[in-house]
């Protein structure tokens, strides 16, 4: 995932648009109920960032898991700019009792290293946690 990126993005009135990367894949965004908005993209980067960065260091552990969910939440300032005020971020994971330490140590460590996540944490408060199902 290093180096340069590059996406194009088409837009109309009222705002809608699709994001299309160097690959061919294309993403719809709205700010209507239909697509997906701005800020959603944002919190799905983070997500994701924060994924591969974890899966990356279980990888290594040599751990695995049955389930995984990452739930996202975050809010947006009301003053300008409208920075992110804060982000909640629930990793949600099924595996072994075996795992559990491990796993709420990779968590941390995929926060530490992320990019994304260092990113955001400049404008806003980010808190984490690992809960088991």
């Amino acid at each position: 995932m290093a180096g340069k990126k590059h996406v194009t993005m088409e837009f109309s009135m009222p705002f809608q648009g699709i994001g299309k990367n160097d690959r061919g894949n294309t993403i719809e965004i709205d700010e209507g109920d239909k697509q997906v908005e701005p800020y959603d993209l944002l919190l799905m980067s983070l997500g994701s960032c924060l994924y591969s960065t974890f899966e990356d260091i279980i990888s290594k552990k040599k751990l695995s898991y049955e389930k995984l969910e990452i739930d996202i939440t975050g809010e947006k300032r009301t003053e300008t700019p409208t920075t992110l005020k804060y982000c909640n971020i629930i990793f949600k994971a099924k595996t072994s009792e075996y795992n559990k330490k491990a796993f709420e140590k990779s968590m941390e460590l995929a926060c530490k290293y992320c990019s994304i996540y260092k990113t955001l944490s400049y404008v806003a408060e980010m808190h984490s946690e690992m809960v088991f199902t």
